[in-house]
């Protein structure tokens, strides 16, 4: 039997403090790094598609109307990632398997990699499916729904990075170096501008 659909859950709520611009609407090669996420997941064939948005949820909504997506509300996303992650499983349909969690900061994430992922964790889908880069496991991952439970406790701006570290025995690990150069802070952004 095949395992059930993923969902896609881009996460574009955060303030970009250290940035000091909204790193959603940085603009790569024409087109800002929200859409390129938002159109590189959506090549994993998800059951669903959420965007979860809070600060300038506008403005980042603005960029990605048009495409396939359901916009989610985060009301507490100054609280940090943990937030985001808890509206977005709140909204998951509950046919659906797993979630692949994409964060907007990774310019240089190819769409073959998170095919890999969700393959992956279809081959094996009691187990998550999670990136390697700098040294760690982390985001973009598929993380199973028996995973959600886990992840409705974050708190703070924490992500899932802690919960993969602690059921690393249930993570099949891919590598993608280039996630590594992600967007953060502004030698980040002026890096990014030059290439």
């Amino acid at each position: 039997m095949s395992a059930p659909g993923h969902a896609v859950v881009l996460l574009a709520a955060g303030e970009s403090c250290r940035l000091g611009e909204p790193k959603q609407l940085v603009v790569m090669d024409g087109e800002s790094l929200v859409r390129r996420a938002a159109l590189a997941a959506s090549e994993t064939g998800p059951a669903q598609a959420l965007i979860v948005v809070g600060a300038r949820a506008e403005a980042v909504w603005g960029v990605v109307a048009d495409l396939p997506l359901t916009r989610v509300q985060c009301a507490d996303w100054s609280e940090g990632l943990s937030a985001s992650i808890r509206t977005a499983l709140l909204t998951i349909d509950s046919k659906v398997g797993a979630a692949l969690f994409v964060l907007c900061d990774q310019p240089a994430l190819p769409v073959s990699h998170l095919q890999s992922l969700v393959e992956r964790w279809r081959s094996d889908p009691g187990r998550a499916a999670a990136s390697s880069y700098a040294g760690t496991g982390g985001v973009p991952a598929v993380l199973p729904r028996a995973w959600f439970e886990g992840l409705m406790g974050l708190a703070g701006d924490r992500g899932a990075r802690d919960l993969l570290r602690a059921r690393a025995h249930d993570v099949n690990i891919i590598e993608s170096l280039g996630l590594a150069n992600d967007v953060d802070g502004p030698s980040d952004l002026a890096r990014l501008r030059s290439r």
